[in-house]
């Protein structure tokens, strides 16, 4: 059986949030886990073939005034429609890194995902204030439990 694929699309332009990303992909990528092949692209590069060519994603995203980032905004606006009818059910996740309180982002990428009919695996991981060593550690529980729920079938 060909090895499922799991999408990372993650917008990261600090070292801060390359290290999310990072410890997302350590995650997913955890030697326990087989069978799933890990994908990570920027926003600006993914597009709807990626997703259509994945059984699971993650989504990462900086705080940007209350919103998602522009760039992962612009993957949504690319994706939407070629991906509307044809992903529905998709299993899904998302990491924030607020400097707030992350509210904003999270319900603007909720929405676009409940127009795809995308299903979330569990409630966003908001990495929330100043910057601290557990938001990786988070991030990495994250990316582990998404590619070891898609081996299982579970999502």
């Amino acid at each position: 059986m060909p090895p499922k694929r799991l999408l990372v699309v993650a917008h990261c332009p600090s070292p801060n949030t390359r290290a999310l990303l990072d410890a997302v992909l350590r995650g997913a990528r955890s030697p326990e886990v087989q069978g799933v092949e890990v994908v990570a692209k920027p926003p600006l590069e993914a597009g709807p073939e990626d997703v259509l060519e994945s059984q699971g994603v993650i989504l990462g995203t900086t705080e940007n005034l209350g919103y998602m980032s522009g760039a992962l905004k612009d993957f949504f606006d690319r994706s939407y429609y070629p991906c509307l009818e044809r992903t529905q059910g998709l299993p899904y996740a998302l990491f924030v890194r607020a400097g707030h309180d992350g509210t904003g982002t999270c319900r603007a990428v909720a929405s676009i995902a409940t127009g795809l009919r995308w299903r979330p695996v569990q409630e966003p991981l908001v990495c929330r204030g100043p910057y601290r060593d557990d938001f990786a550690a988070s991030c990495e529980e994250l990316g582990l439990l998404m590619a070891a729920g898609l081996e299982a079938g579970i999502f």
